[in-house]
């Protein structure tokens, strides 16, 4: 295969799935989708539902162990609430540390481990879908461009030169993630970002509120229902 798509079934992560079919059409593409104890376990089922409908093949991996001491708020052992207020809020109660929704290093973890299935699968590329929205104010700094470099250096050299990291939204908004997928007729309606798993989006956490702001900012309607 070609290429493998860090797939979560959200928003961001269907876009670059939706990029990579494009440029290598779907037998040269692998969905890894990577299970780690989040409370928003619709995430997953939305995965496998995209990925039959790009018609690629997914394979998924189960690292909640790694996170088991964490407080997270987003994992499934965490007392904490998930915040129900916009980033920009949030950090400001924060003094510069990340939103109590940051899982520690996931994006290091679910790069690392992208690296070895890819190689495994004798792929060339890694599609992520991190873009500036996250990064901003040091709410998940594992999603910023100083990050993103110096990961990608590790495993271009760690794969002996074998293997690139694509993060195309890497500087870009989610309202420009919206407008690529939209561009390419990504099945937005099928995605699953909020963080609360119930049985619809919140509307109210911070990437419901996010992902509602994108599609406004595009003039388009969000194709999914919210509590809220």
């Amino acid at each position: 295969m070609k290429a493998l798509v860090l797939f979560s079934g959200g928003l961001d992560s269907s876009v670059c799935l939706g990029l990579a079919v494009k440029k290598y059409g779907a037998d040269e593409v692998l969905a890894l989708s990577i299970f780690y104890g989040q409370k928003h376990k619709k995430e997953m089922e939305a995965s496998q539902k995209i990925a039959a409908f790009y018609g690629v093949k997914r394979i998924t991996l189960d690292l909640g162990e790694m996170f088991r001491g964490s407080r997270c708020s987003l994992l499934e052992g965490s007392e904490d609430g998930i915040p129900h207020e916009e980033y920009a809020r949030q950090l400001a109660a924060t003094d510069g540390a990340p939103v109590n929704t940051y899982v520690p290093f996931r994006n290091g973890l679910f790069l690392s481990a992208a690296a070895a299935v890819a190689l495994s699968n004798g792929c060339e590329a890694i599609y992520y879908g991190a873009h500036a929205d996250d990064a901003a104010g040091n709410a998940y700094p594992d999603t910023s461009v100083e990050f993103n470099r110096l990961m990608s250096e590790a495993i271009y050299t760690g794969s002996g030169n074998a293997l690139r990291v694509i993060a195309p939204f890497i500087d870009k908004s989610k309202a420009d993630v919206v407008a690529a997928g939209q561009k390419i007729g990504v099945p937005f309606a099928m995605t699953w970002s909020c963080y609360e798993g119930k049985e619809k989006a919140c509307g109210v956490c911070g990437t419901c509120r996010d992902r509602k702001k994108a599609f406004a900012e595009n003039g388009l309607a969000d194709p999914i229902s919210y509590e809220e």
